[in-house]
């Protein structure tokens, strides 16, 4: 993919300081993207800018809590009178605590559907009203998960947050195209993202790695990879669907082997 292909495009990426979105941000801005960077916290979102710029990426930083609407709409307002636009949208900002379902508090609940799904429709309807007002188009990518399509044992309310993400995404592909705007969904599967993953066992680790038929865990570049491919005009024709990026580990059970390998 040639790195002048998202020059002078405007990104707006969500839990873009940590991890995937991270990861996400800096592709982009290495293909020539002018890239703005949202998180929870001010200050590291401040401090990521800077180690940006260090490695000549030009990125601003804007805080908001994506499950609060007020602060998303400053936000994106924000956005739009700094670079005139919003041309690509990655909804990345997401929570996932781990705890068994008859242990699960409502607190708990409220918060990752909050982040996860309200945040997502929150930060994506938005992102797509001033597309609208632009009159350019636009393309949204949000980050579900293969939790989506698979249950994990703990994560009653991550899976659900994560299977609304992948219909929201499809009804936003339905009801914007007529305004030239794509949405699709990345599915990824395990990703070893160290300060995102703490609280995951090792044993879970072991197990997930294993599960992978390519030999490797995932890494937040293999998901930002996907996310450029989804934002170029190489997808032009592609909206409504999702992609999962997880080593093949969804294909089937790569450690049942019947006969000798």
């Amino acid at each position: 993919m040639s790195d002048s292909i998202f020059d002078s495009k405007v990104v707006l990426i969500t839990g873009g300081a940590t991890g995937l979105g991270l990861a996400t941000a800096r592709a982009f801005g290495q293909a020539g993207a002018r890239v703005a960077l949202n998180d929870l916290s001010d200050e590291r979102v401040t401090q990521v800018v800077a180690e940006m710029a260090d490695e000549g990426i030009v990125a601003t930083g804007h805080a908001a809590d994506v499950s609060d609407g007020a602060a998303v709409r400053g936000m994106v307002d924000a956005v739009v009178a700094q670079h005139g636009r919003i041309d690509i949208f990655v909804a990345n900002a997401g929570v996932y605590p781990n705890t068994r379902f008859l242990d699960i508090t409502e607190v708990e609940w409220d918060r990752v559907l909050d982040v996860n799904l309200k945040g997502c429709f929150l930060t994506c309807q938005a992102v797509a009203r001033a597309m609208v007002a632009a009159g350019e188009g636009g393309t949204i990518v949000t980050l579900a998960s293969g939790a989506a399509n698979n249950a994990i044992w703990g994560w009653a309310h991550y899976c659900a947050s994560k299977a609304g993400v992948v219909l929201l995404t499809k009804t936003m592909a339905l009801e914007l195209a007529e305004h030239g705007i794509r949405a699709n969904a990345i599915l990824p599967g395990y990703i070893d993202v160290p300060e995102g993953g703490a609280h995951l066992t090792e044993q879970y680790r072991s197990a997930a790695r294993s599960a992978v038929p390519l030999g490797r865990p995932g890494t937040p570049d293999d998901i930002a990879n996907a996310v450029l491919l989804l934002a170029s005009p190489l997808a032009g024709y592609v909206t409504g669907t999702t992609l999962v990026v997880d080593g093949g580990s969804s294909a089937g059970r790569a450690f049942l082997r019947p006969t000798e390998a």
